[in-house]
């Protein structure tokens, strides 16, 4: 057949593609020159509103043919058509879709019909010349039928064009002019399915925003990859069941999982691309339900396995969307589905296969973050430590390490321990910033004066922190009862006496941001207010790597009392509340109050830690003194920082505080710090306390006194 020749190069896929297509047109052009016979009209004065018979002709036997035409030949131009179609070498995107989409042949034909006009424009016009109106240039669905030799009144074959078949609820076919009668409803293919079957593999400009790069997977390694940071075994036995049927699949999470990247992974072994899509930016979309409809169309086109999450987005407000994702699954479209809320049955009307994705451990993210890494090579530093601390997904992992690589760049030299940390840190949510207040750590152990057993209980906490995944999650130190992997301790002690300062020295060891919420301010008067509250914290919490500090813990967490009145009965509701959520909360909180002695016994009992931080005897208040007053401060030789050590009984907190006022003084009199700014200091921090300026304690000091 000569006029295949510009189609005889093609890939198999399109050359099959042209000659159904070519079948069709055989037929179109058998309509139209049957109608040109009948047409009882050809001279009508307004034929100027539609095709004239000359201009048919003139399609007929002049038009630019995009299809491979009939030569002269036209039995033998048939026949080879009809050949290429039924002989393609092997299955092609046309037989790829039927079969995705469980297309019938009849269904196949109405396809075709439907997307002549988009392989070649000439058949505008034809349809337009078989519709009788020159604007109506797409397939009517009784021209279509007609085509296919079905009587418009064959109720099986209308049942194809439904809602509910197979074309449309796919995506594949577009019924449009929706107020016309059924038969003169218009067919249209969208592009995206236009473009597949001409060989094209973009994803649909509709869904772009919604999907992810999926970075993470190779943290699975392809198969037999040296070096894969991950045990594929779990991947290998959802690969098995991929291949034995599975349909849906629900990979449940915790914090720092890799349950996406281990759905890719599967999918890869059972032969399939992933298709991933982020609920969060859908939930977002202003038309959910099409997004949906787009993204499950997508998959089957490509043959992939849709990877969808986090479920959580979609959980409360969308979840008709959620219900569309979860009902999409097919055996030739697996959904698997990632969160980490509990599965509901109202989901989905098809049971999934839940299974438990766990969190990366501490090598596995030193493991990716190398696979990631792309400067030199990270020498000397132990990330298995360093990253420890951090609950970080494979994704976040990958990208910590290039914001370390840029750091690395920026500074010039080899990268350290604090680039490291820096990119992990890079990582955390911005939610938590509205509710507390962060503070970057800038001091550390050296700068704590505190007794012994205090130091060593805050070192025990900090030891705790680093190495939970592996007490907790590796050698299962805390079974059962539904605990989290979390870390709580509380510090107890007088204002002042280094209670957020012991806070940002172990964020600061760990590398983390230390996080400050004052639970005074998240009391509430009004019922059920208060727990709002707290759960507003607690789940920005956990998508954040740092240390949360709850100041004045003894607003919520006192005494549960006998319940005399409906004040009562709540306050001990929003203790209770509070006890169970810190029991599940996986990250390392610290709670500070002034007042142990009201902290409910249930609560204590709870807690990892109680640390005590007493007020400092004469020798840590002269240490204090000192490093409270610096190196760079000018001194006057005047100083007596032993008769302020002994007599003056303060916390270390007013002791800072009495020396700022005196450096204040100092600077507005252009001269060193002497004895008399420092007295000064002290009687601002007795009148603040409320104490009175006894004559005995300032000795001969007496008359420096304002």
């Amino acid at each position: 057949m000569t006029g295949t020749g510009h189609a005889a190069g093609a890939d198999p896929s399109l050359r099959h593609l042209l000659a159904r297509a070519l079948l069709v047109e055989q037929r179109v052009r058998r309509a139209v020159d049957a109608r040109r016979r009948e047409d009882p009209a050809p001279d009508d004065a307004f034929r100027g509103l539609y095709l004239n018979e000359e201009h048919v002709r003139r399609l007929l036997d002049h038009g630019r043919p995009a299809l491979p035409a009939p030569d002269a030949a036209g039995a033998a131009g048939q026949a080879e058509a009809e050949a290429a179609a039924t002989t393609a070498a092997g299955p092609t995107r046309l037989h790829g879709l039927a079969a995705a989409f469980a297309l019938t042949a009849l269904d196949v034909e109405i396809l075709l019909i439907a997307l002549l006009p988009d392989l070649d424009d000439r058949f505008e016009r034809f349809y337009g010349y078989l519709n009788d109106d020159v604007t109506r240039r797409r397939p009517s669905i009784g021209l279509a039928l007609g085509l296919c030799g079905l009587s418009p009144a064959d109720a099986a074959a209308r049942a194809r064009l439904d809602a509910g078949a197979p074309l449309r609820s796919g995506g594949l076919l577009l019924v449009e002019d929706q107020e016309r009668p059924f038969l003169g409803r218009a067919l249209r293919v969208p592009d995206r399915v236009t473009a597949h079957l001409l060989g094209e593999d973009t994803p649909d400009h509709r869904i772009a925003d919604l999907l992810t790069a999926g970075e993470e997977s190779p943290a699975f390694g392809a198969d037999g990859a040296p070096g894969a940071p991950l045990d594929p075994s779990l991947a290998d036995a959802l690969a098995r069941s991929l291949n034995g049927g599975l349909r849906l699949a629900y990979l449940r999470e915790e914090q720092g999982g890799a349950a996406a990247p281990l759905a890719a992974a599967a999918l890869a072994r059972a032969g399939r691309p992933a298709l991933r899509a982020d609920l969060e930016r859908l939930a977002r979309d202003p038309r959910p339900a099409e997004a949906v409809g787009v993204l499950a169309r997508e998959a089957r086109l490509t043959g992939a396995g849709l990877v969808a999450g986090p479920v959580d987005a979609l959980a409360r407000e969308h979840r008709d969307q959620l219900r569309a994702l979860a009902d999409a699954a097919l055996p030739s479209l697996p959904v698997l589905l990632v969160g980490h809320v509990p599965w509901d049955a109202g989901w989905s009307l098809w049971p999934p296969l839940v299974l438990h994705a766990p969190p990366l451990r501490p090598a596995a993210r030193a493991g990716l973050w190398r696979l990631a890494y792309d400067g030199p090579p990270a020498e000397g530093l132990d990330l298995g430590r360093l990253l420890s601390p951090f609950v970080l997904t494979p994704g976040q992992v990958s990208r910590a390490a290039r914001s370390a690589a840029q750091e690395a760049v920026l500074a010039g030299g080899r990268l350290t321990e604090e680039q490291v940390r820096a990119g992990a840190r890079a990582q955390n949510a911005a939610g938590l910033d509205r509710l507390a207040r962060r503070i970057e750590p800038a001091v550390g152990w050296a700068d704590l004066v505190l007794p012994p057993d205090s130091l060593a209980q805050l070192g025990e906490l900090t030891a705790r922190a680093r190495h939970r995944d592996r007490v907790l999650g590796e050698w299962g130190m805390r079974p059962g009862g539904g605990r989290g992997r979390g870390v709580t301790a509380l510090f107890a002690g007088d204002s002042g006496t280094g209670k957020t300062m012991s806070a940002e020295v172990i964020a600061g060891d760990l590398g983390l941001d230390l996080y400050t919420v004052d639970l005074a301010t998240v009391v509430d008067k009004y019922i059920g207010e208060t727990e709002k509250n707290l759960e507003r914290i607690f789940t920005e919490a956990a998508g954040i790597n740092g240390v949360l500090l709850f100041d004045e813990a003894d607003a919520i967490f006192g005494k549960r009392s006998e319940v005399k009145d409906a004040h009562d009965r709540y306050a001990n509701v929003e203790s209770a509340y509070l006890l169970q959520r810190m029991e599940t909360f996986d990250g390392l909180a610290i709670l500070a109050t002034n007042l142990r002695a009201n902290l409910d016994d249930a609560f204590t009992r709870r807690l990892d830690l109680v640390v005590d931080f007493p007020l400092p005897d004469a020798a840590h208040r002269r240490t204090l003194w000192r490093r409270c007053l610096g190196a760079a401060l000018p001194q006057a030789p005047d100083l007596d920082l032993d008769f302020c050590a002994e007599s003056f009984e303060l916390a270390g907190g007013n002791i800072r505080s009495a020396a700022v006022t005196a450096a204040y003084l100092a600077a507005e009199a252009g001269r060193p710090v002497t004895m008399a700014d420092l007295i000064h200091g002290v009687q601002r921090e007795y009148q603040k306390l409320g104490r009175l300026t006894l004559a005995a304690e300032f000795g001969p000091y007496l008359d420096l006194l304002a």
